[in-house]
């Protein structure tokens, strides 16, 4: 299998597999799951904006902004032939996706973990800390080109 193939192949995977594993996670928490203690309490919230609430006031905007956002994401990175950064870009898109699909079907991005210990923390979810994940990945891949050739999974 050629690596550009097998790049866009890991993409779909980690996009379908993030985006699974965090509508599910969501799942519990909308048919009432709750756990409360010193530091961190699981707890359903719906977050009308986006980290820290940021952009509340686009309303329905926000969502097709996301969306379009997105989807220039995958078209420069599918255009960069650059496989190292598939994986990541899977699971950036795939939690994007999982957020943006909360706001069609929901009031709001559905967020649970509600952290309170020493300081109060904004509520997120499992794709949050995906997101996060995958742009600390990209950010190592640009620090270090080395580790990123064009055309080779790394």
């Amino acid at each position: 299998m050629p690596s550009m193939t097998r790049g866009i192949f890991a993409l779909v995977l980690a996009l379908a597999g993030i985006f699974i594993i965090d509508q599910n996670i969501k799942a519990l928490f909308l048919e009432g799951y709750r756990f409360y203690s010193d530091c961190i309490d699981l707890t359903l919230v719906y977050n009308k904006g986006v980290a820290f609430s940021m952009f509340a006031f686009l309303e329905a905007w926000l969502k097709w902004l996301q969306l379009l956002l997105i989807a220039g994401v995958l078209i420069y990175v599918v255009r960069l032939k650059k496989t190292c950064y598939m994986l990541p870009v899977g699971i950036l898109v795939g939690a994007g996706l999982s957020n943006v699909y909360d706001r069609f079907v929901h009031p709001g991005v559905v967020d649970y973990v509600y952290w309170h210990c020493g300081f109060d923390f904004a509520v997120f979810n499992f794709a949050d800390v995906m997101i996060d994940v995958a742009v600390v990945w990209l950010l190592l891949l640009n620090l270090k080109p080395h580790w990123c050739r064009s055309g080779q999974a790394h």
